[in-house]
């Protein structure tokens, strides 16, 4: 088969110049996340096979109160426990949240049968910890957090140029378009591999990207207050509930949902009595046996009162005005909901589900379930790595590509062209630069630098 078509050359190598720099901006980050989020799809199994004389008991009927499983905790490990994931299986350890007096937060293993501790790791330091850290942040903090998603935004690039440089124009046959050339050899191989396996797994890759921006920080905060503000994201009926005396969920308790990370927290009434500092805003771990003997009839709602089965993670109050916070977080978000109860009375403050949730904050929970792998299971968890597979071939192909090309001591960079020859691509960039602000930083500090490189060339 013939395929027919011109294109200008000059905006075929403009093109490619920005598909040259963006690779060269976003290649090595793209292999760390591609390696560390292959590493995550299988988190539960990782972990399963690394430790499982903390991941699995002999089956129970029955457990020991919660508050028991988390003296236990504290009894082997001082300090203040935040909170305590409870399992969904007879034959899986509950997990207590454990910020001792001295050194690094735990996650002490218990089993629910008997109480017994069964012993704890520090979460960064475990396989899964570290590369959920080096994914989202380079393990360098809100810096880490955005390179992450500037390479995210010029991956986009990089996916779109891409396209515009594989797309087939006079060429006969499928060779070397949707499959490699058997008889290539040298750059031409890499050529060919390079343009094959992108073109089948860009679909993917994009969903990957688009899908992991909401955790952005930049990004993901605009999308949510944007989202929430069209009354399409966290529920309109509860966004000012508590506000002005409250903060965001992810700061009151380190995580949440997506679609809940700016809800506000709701506050318990404190007596007179109970008067003190302010719940939320406390920045470290107090140890509060009140609030652990309390847990129980928490507990005891959840699963008789609100018919929440199987796993969910139960937060303890922090400071008198503080709530007990219960939420699930399934593989299919359809089944999330989120539960406040106030720490005197144990009544039911408010309650949150994936029902409540407007159309995107919806769309947005299930990309986030498919990104992961969790949502149809191994299916999924394949179909995702073999997205990231590509990744890390891409990145190498096109490396070797450059190398193999690169003249000897040089950079080897494609000719700059008239941005004339190119209106209509600078306007998508500029659109990209808008809808992803990070981007358009970016775009306009290498367009700067570009041009000082090329007045500094025509000085000589």
């Amino acid at each position: 088969m013939a395929f027919t078509g011109s294109v200008d050359p000059k905006a075929y190598r403009a093109l490619w110049r920005w598909h040259f720099y963006a690779g060269l901006i976003v290649a090595p980050f793209l292999l760390i996340l591609a390696v560390t989020g292959s590493i995550y799809l299988f988190n539960d199994e990782i972990d399963d096979a690394l430790y499982p004389a903390q991941r699995f008991v002999a089956v129970h009927a029955t457990q020991v109160p919660p508050s028991r499983m988390i003296e236990a905790a504290l009894k082997a490990h001082p300090g203040a426990a935040t909170r305590i994931d409870l399992p969904g299986a007879p034959n899986r350890s509950a997990v207590v949240f454990v910020t001792p007096d001295h050194g690094e937060p735990l996650r002490v293993a218990v089993d629910p049968a008997t109480g017994r501790v069964l012993g704890s790791t520090i979460y960064t330091r475990t396989l899964v910890g570290f590369a959920d850290e080096m994914h989202g942040s380079l393990t360098l903090g809100t810096v880490g957090d955005r390179i992450v998603e500037l390479a995210a935004c010029w991956a986009l690039v990089l996916i779109v140029t891409g396209v515009y440089l594989w797309w087939p124009r006079g060429r006969g046959g499928f060779g070397g378009i949707l499959y490699p050339r058997l008889g290539a050899r040298g750059r031409l191989f890499w050529r060919d591999l390079h343009a094959v396996i992108g073109v089948w797994s860009v679909a993917f890759i994009a969903f990957l990207l688009l899908t992991g921006l909401p955790w952005a920080g930049i990004q993901g905060d605009l999308l949510n207050r944007g989202t929430a503000a069209l009354g399409i994201g966290y529920p309109a009926s509860n966004r000012t509930h508590n506000a002005p005396a409250s903060v965001p969920m992810k700061t009151a308790l380190g995580e949440a949902p997506w679609t809940m990370e700016l809800a506000p927290m709701p506050t318990s009434t404190a007596s007179s009595e109970h008067a003190g500092h302010a719940g939320h805003e406390m920045t470290m771990a107090v140890r509060d046996d009140a609030a652990v003997a309390g847990i129980d009839r928490i507990a005891n709602s959840v699963t008789r009162d609100h018919h929440v089965a199987g796993a969910y993670r139960l937060f303890l109050p922090s400071g008198p005005t503080g709530v007990y916070t219960a939420y699930t977080y399934p593989d299919q978000p359809q089944g999330q909901r989120t539960l406040y109860f106030d720490r005197w009375t144990g009544g039911l403050i408010r309650e949150v589900g994936y029902p409540d949730y407007g159309w995107a904050a919806k769309a947005i929970e299930l990309g986030v379930q498919l990104h992961m792998g969790n949502y149809f299971g191994i299916a999924n968890q394949l179909v995702m790595l073999a997205t990231c597979i590509a990744i890390v071939l891409l990145v190498i192909s096109g490396v070797v590509m450059w190398w193999k090309r690169r003249p000897k001591g040089r950079l080897a960079a494609p000719v700059r062209v008239s941005p004339t020859r190119i209106k209509g691509a600078i306007a998508i960039l500029i659109l990209a630069g808008i809808l992803f602000p990070i981007l358009g930083m970016s775009v306009i500090v290498i367009f700067l630098i570009d041009r000082l490189v090329l007045l500094a060339a025509m000085k000589r």
